[in-house]
Parts: structure tokens; C-alpha cells; sequence
């Protein structure tokens, strides 16, 4: 009888073992909580800056996260008529500019409210906000990515110390075109001006800055977006 309960015993331990062991594994293949999937399937790079967490890239999903697809508008007349969702890649060069710059998108897109992966949503102007004033003097250069690769002219005190790694990609001006790429970069946020619903708080940068100045753009601009996490 001794025999056979130190038997039981040994067993009662060894399942014990395997238990913990299997749980363990599975908290190791748990998604981070802070991953970011678009409704393209694109995982993109995150960094947590405060008490914020934001994409570390441009976004260049090509469908809401509901999965409706969001047109590519080559022409500049449609485009500056737009009312509805529009995108479009620099120069209507989707292979050169999508994995470096991301899209830019009308803020009809970003009006929908279903631009962002499920958990992520474009940033309001108090949210930019918060974001600059944890970084304090020359947050931009704490922002921008270092070095000319992409920045065109002398990339002034840029550190990337946050990781965020802004680039210059540039926007597009109804009627008029693509502008600015190599030199600016441009960010929506989602909030409009009270005094005037066809134009929407921005965020630009450009190579000689140390600090990013909030900016007001007609809807129909297109300009880069940053997800941030809920």
C-alpha cells in the first residue's frame, strides 16, 4: 500500500509539473498586447513614449478595419472633390513610398472612425499634445529619424531618441498635387476645427525643426497617419 500511494504521489507531482509547464508556454505564445495588425494584414512596429503607446510607423492599410476596401484616387481632381474615404501613395507610387512612408489619406478616412486596427484610433489634438508636452523642449528632434537617408537637408539635432522614427513623407494639396516629400512630414489628427468643419488639426515636422507646430488643413489634404492605442 506505501508502494502504491508513493506511486500516486509521484504522479499527482509530475502532472502538477506538466500543468505549470503548459501554462507557462502559453502565456509565452500570447500576442503582446501592444501588437498592431491592419485589416491589410501589415503588423507594424510599436513604441511605448509616456504613458502612451503608438505605432512606430506610418499606417498603410488599404481597407477600414471592418474590411471595406478605401479607393486609390490618382487624380487630382477627384480627389480634391472627395467626400467620401480616399488614399493614395506619393506621386501615385505605391512601390516606392507604401513601406517607407505608409499612405496618405483624406481625413474622410479618418472621420469613419474605422481607419486604426480594432484597439488603435487616430489621435486627437489633446492627444498630440499630451505626447509633446512629455517630451518637453526640441520634442521633434526626440521624434524625427536620424541621419539624411531620408531627410533631404541637414536633419537638425534629430535623435530619434523615442524611437517613433518620423519621416518626411511629404502630403498632397487638393488640386494641386504631391509636395514636400524628403522635407516635411505631415500627420492628421482627429479633430476638427470648431470654428470650421472643412478644416482639421495637424501635426508637421520638417528637417530644420526641434519642436512640431500643431497645424490646420482643408479635409481633402492628404496627409500621413500614426495609430495610437486605446
Amino acid at each position: 500500500m506505501k508502494t502504491l500511494n508513493k506511486i500516486w504521489i509521484y504522479r499527482f507531482i509530475s502532472l502538477g509539473i506538466l500543468f505549470f509547464l503548459f501554462s507557462c508556454g502559453n502565456d509565452e505564445d500570447t500576442s503582446p498586447s501592444d501588437e498592431a495588425i491592419d485589416a491589410d494584414g501589415n503588423k507594424y512596429e510599436t513604441v511605448t513614449i509616456g504613458n502612451q503607446v503608438w505605432m512606430a510607423e506610418n499606417l498603410k492599410t488599404t481597407k477600414l478595419n471592418d474590411g471595406t476596401e478605401i479607393p486609390n484616387v490618382p487624380e487630382n481632381t477627384p480627389w480634391s472633390s472627395l467626400e467620401t474615404p480616399g488614399l493614395c501613395w506619393y506621386n501615385n507610387n505605391e512601390t516606392q513610398n507604401k513601406d517607407v512612408y505608409g499612405a496618405l489619406y483624406n481625413w474622410h478616412t479618418i472621420a469613419s472612425g474605422k481607419l486604426c486596427p480594432a484597439g488603435w484610433h487616430v489621435p486627437s489634438s489633446d492627444e498630440w499634445e499630451v505626447l509633446y508636452d512629455y517630451l518637453g523642449d526640441s520634442a521633434a528632434s526626440k521624434l524625427k529619424e536620424t541621419g539624411n537617408t531620408h531627410w533631404l537637408i541637414e536633419n537638425k539635432d534629430a535623435t530619434n531618441g523615442t524611437g517613433f522614427t518620423a519621416r518626411p513623407g511629404g502630403y498632397r494639396v487638393p488640386n494641386t498635387g504631391f509636395q514636400q516629400k524628403g522635407y516635411y512630414g505631415y500627420w492628421w489628427s482627429s479633430t476638427s476645427d470648431p470654428n470650421n468643419i472643412d478644416r482639421v488639426y495637424g501635426r508637421e515636422m520638417n528637417a530644420q525643426s526641434r519642436d512640431g507646430s500643431e497645424v490646420v488643413y482643408n479635409r481633402n489634404y492628404g496627409m500621413s497617419v500614426r495609430c495610437l492605442k486605446n
